[in-house]
């Protein structure tokens, strides 16, 4: 079964009198079970290039296929049956429910497919302690640290055990432990479930598991630059100093 295939993708934003080529011409597939780390200024596109594999945004001109089919062509009602069913999506902002459980949160997307609650929390429940958090199951979101949110959000991505992962800086807000524990978790992914992983990162450990690193800058797809990596996590790292 293919994975996922970009064809010559553009997403254009209009920005006052300019025009922003988020993504502009990008071709790039990605095989079932194949983890491809991409790295990137801010403003580069990253973010843009996951919500057109998600489905979440139409492109402009090119194609998004998963699994052979056309993502920019499904209608509403499917488009949200892809995300649910075959996408895990994890995004810089945890977008957790207030009030509800770290094991409610982490089996949305469950319970958004007709899951029963008994069977949703039977399966997401293992995710979360595979992050660390099987003591946090019934903690609410204001009980939990930021990186404990990170962490329900990544199980939430993963308890449909998702053929296709999309996964923005999912280690920005956790220490180095944590950041290399959810690394691992993303390539077993790929290996075991032999889902494609997409990891957007300013993690230089992506590099140990990744299959390829590339970069993003101004919309289009480049070669990696090891050396960049490093400069720009050393400039970071000293910021926070």
């Amino acid at each position: 079964m293919s994975g996922l295939e970009l064809r010559d993708v553009v997403k254009h934003y209009p920005s006052g009198e300019e025009t922003v080529r988020a993504v502009d011409g990008v071709t790039l597939a990605v095989a079932p079970g194949e983890v491809v780390a991409l790295y990137g200024p801010s403003g580069s596109g990253k973010t843009t290039l996951l919500l057109l594999a998600a489905g979440l945004v139409a492109p402009d001109a090119g194609s998004v296929r998963f699994g052979g089919r056309d993502v920019g062509g499904l209608s509403d009602e499917q488009a949200a049956v892809y995300q649910r069913r075959d996408v895990g999506f994890i995004s810089q902002s945890f977008d957790l429910l207030a009030g509800v459980p770290a094991v409610d949160n982490a089996a949305v997307k469950l319970l958004a497919d007709r899951v029963p609650l008994a069977a949703a929390r039977r399966e997401a429940t293992p995710w979360l302690e595979r992050v660390g958090l099987g003591r946090r199951l019934h903690h609410m979101p204001a009980q939990l640290s930021g990186g404990e949110r990170q962490r329900v959000a990544i199980a939430r991505a993963l308890a449909n055990e998702p053929r296709l992962v999309l996964a923005d800086e999912p280690t920005g807000n956790l220490d180095t432990r944590r950041g290399e524990e959810v690394l691992e978790l993303l390539l077993s992914m790929s290996r075991e479930r032999e889902a494609a992983v997409v990891l957007v990162t300013h993690d230089p450990h992506a590099a140990e598991v990744a299959d390829r690193m590339l970069t993003l800058r101004d919309g289009r797809l480049g070669e990696y630059a090891p050396d960049e990596l490093v400069r720009s996590t050393s400039i970071a790292l000293a910021r926070r100093a």
